[in-house]
């Protein structure tokens, strides 16, 4: 059985989904539909590079039924989602690995994995880094810190093309995966 505690009601769990600016971010919403099937409810939020294109926010808020958030809202404002029973970083770039593991938290999406780190909700992140970013000190030193923090990683993804020419699979499902792991 997964982590997925906090909603004592009978409601479904609810789990956030930060999407970061890479290639694959189209592919999301492979993500909330194996997470509903999986009994979760979602909410998105989204880096605000992220919103300028990396994937299609109509169709994400269509399959979520909720609006995405990317800005911070007012003190008036009612909150739109639940508190958290988990997170899921998919994809996590360079960028936001390394400002929330220093808690630079300058974006709602940095912010939010910043304090769910610090509630001790459970986070899977699957990490979109190129291999020469991934051998910077900075990144390595940030990996750590967050493992530190019970993070839980995925296998990195380059997006590298493969022999022939294809992509690999990005394997939105194994961050489900990471957040049924004791």
């Amino acid at each position: 059985m997964s982590e997925q505690a906090g909603n004592d009601d009978g409601a479904r769990p609810f789990l956030y989904v930060v999407v970061c600016a890479a290639g694959v971010a189209d592919g999301v919403g492979r993500l909330i539909d194996a997470a509903r099937e999986r009994g979760w409810e979602v909410g998105v939020m989204a880096t605000p590079v992220a919103m300028g294109g990396f994937f299609d926010v109509a169709a994400v808020e269509a399959g979520t039924g909720r609006p995405i958030r990317s800005a911070w809202r007012t003190p008036d404002d009612p909150r739109p989602f639940p508190p958290p029973d988990a997170v899921v970083v998919a994809p996590a770039t360079f960028n936001t690995i390394n400002k929330w593991a220093a808690g630079l938290a300058d974006t709602l999406a940095v912010a939010t994995l910043c304090e769910a780190s610090g509630l001790g909700v459970p986070v899977a992140v699957l990490p979109c880094v190129a291999d020469a970013l991934a051998v910077h000190p900075a990144y390595r030193e940030s990996l750590a810190r967050l493992r530190e923090m019970g993070v839980r990683f995925g296998d990195p993804y380059t997006g590298d093309a493969q022999e022939g020419g294809a992509r690999p699979d990005f394997g939105w499902e194994s961050a489900l995966d990471l957040l049924e792991r004791r």
